[in-house]
């Protein structure tokens, strides 16, 4: 039995140290532009059944619940939380910000298409619109060398004035994917989301319609990270950490006044 218990708290402390990873990620990333937080799920283990409800005891009667021993906790998922974070403002016109639900998309080197909140683009060589890292934002936009103004509307119509022009002409249109499921989407690195079959395909949109968030140019998107909700989750943490271990401390005490005085 004592055993069991140590068992059982072991359990607790590996929960505990995935839950301090999830937080220390969070803090880490509190100034990444679009990153939305994260949060661990836990579910009990199975429990031992030692007796049933309704079971007869040893004076023929019947117990009104059932004798079970829990076996200890055990890590769900984590989920990413996709609450709206602060929009900060730029000044750079080809800074973009969603207001409200969905995502940017973006064409990843092998091919697939990534989904993104982060709204920091800039003009490739050849004038097209890419991430940080050179992937570049679907619909492509390319913007002409000699454009001496970027207007970008809330609904994701791309607006530019060349050189020796005085009224502003159309080099594209933003669209905007939303999910059934955003909560199912892969995270993978650089700012990015794929779609699963737990989050469904891409709905692809126009900004500003039919639930879609609309665009701010000039803004970003900052992290929807809480340092201070962070900071109390992580001393809560430690804590929890620190009676687990306890409990195993005591467990092995008792095993060995066990076996010095028996």
């Amino acid at each position: 039995m004592s055993t069991s218990a140590m068992y059982v708290a072991q359990t607790g402390l590996t929960s505990q140290q995935y839950r301090l990873q999830v937080i220390a990620n969070n803090l880490s990333n509190v100034n990444t532009t679009g990153f939305k937080r994260e949060r661990a799920n836990f579910e009990t283990q199975l429990y031992q059944t030692v007796r049933q409800s309704g079971g007869a005891d040893d004076g023929g009667e019947g117990q009104n619940s059932a004798f079970t021993v829990g076996t200890g906790v055990r890590i769900v998922n984590t989920q990413k939380l996709h609450t709206q974070g602060a929009v900060i403002s730029t000044d750079n016109s080809l800074d973009l910000a969603i207001n409200g639900m969905g995502f940017f998309q973006v064409l990843m080197p092998d091919g697939r298409i990534g989904h993104t909140r982060a709204g920091a683009f800039s003009r490739s060589a050849d004038g097209i619109l890419v991430t940080p890292n050179g992937y570049v934002v679907q619909p492509q936009i390319q913007i002409p060398d000699d454009a001496t103004s970027i207007k970008i509307t809330p609904a994701g119509e791309v607006n530019v004035i060349t050189a020796g022009q005085t009224t502003a002409q159309s080099v594209g249109q933003l669209s905007l994917s939303n999910f059934v499921n955003p909560v199912g989407l892969d995270p993978i690195g650089e700012n990015l989301f794929v779609s699963t079959d737990a989050s469904g395909e891409a709905i692809e949109g126009v900004p500003g319609s039919g639930g879609y968030g609309k665009l701010q140019q000039g803004y970003l998107e900052s992290s929807n990270v809480n340092v201070v909700q962070q900071l109390v989750d992580m001393i809560e943490t430690q804590r929890a950490y620190e009676v687990s271990s306890k409990s195993i401390k005591a467990v092995d005490e008792m095993m060995q006044y066990v076996s010095n005085n028996l």
